[in-house]
């Protein structure tokens, strides 16, 4: 896993012996065992990873009006129950452009409005709730359907 690895060498003197895994990728995620041993005792210690993954096909920035598919998973073992989708906050799809199909959301003309903080819960048949946030950044045109814009000559228009 290096260079992926570290630990902080200054925090062992202290008896904190964590593993920092950055970036964290789903193949990551299982059952961690670190033993520490300290004179002539050995402390054990057991750490199960879990990964949750939030997919955006094509990946952000997306353009405007292109066909956008969203979908959120994770290592967790238990049933998938339900999947809820939030959009800077509140309960989507909210937008006439999206429509959700086994958790996964698609659009196929997504807008400047859809664009912002996008946050996935996931429920399990064990009551476990996991959840990811993801921004996902629109490229397009924010402002009139038909806009004029007038310069004068010799200048600049933005």
């Amino acid at each position: 896993m290096k260079p992926r690895v570290s630990l902080q060498d200054s925090a062992l003197r202290n008896g904190n012996f964590s593993l920092r895994i950055d970036p964290v990728r789903s193949e990551d995620a299982g059952l961690y065992e670190a033993w520490v041993k300290d004179n002539m005792e050995v402390h054990i210690c057991h750490v199960e990873l879990g990964v949750i993954t939030v997919t955006f096909i094509p990946p952000s920035p997306v353009v405007e009006n292109e066909p956008l598919v969203m979908s959120c998973n994770s290592s967790h073992q238990a049933s998938l129950v339900k999947t809820c989708w939030f959009h800077n906050r509140h309960l989507d799809p909210t937008s006439r452009t999206f429509c959700v199909l086994s958790g996964t959301l698609f659009s196929l003309r997504p807008a400047m409005s859809d664009a912002g903080s996008w946050h996935c819960q996931l429920q399990y048949s064990d009551n476990k709730i996991i959840s990811a946030t993801y921004n996902l950044q629109i490229l397009g045109f924010d402002g009139p359907t038909n806009p004029v814009v007038y310069a004068a000559a010799g200048s600049a228009a933005h």
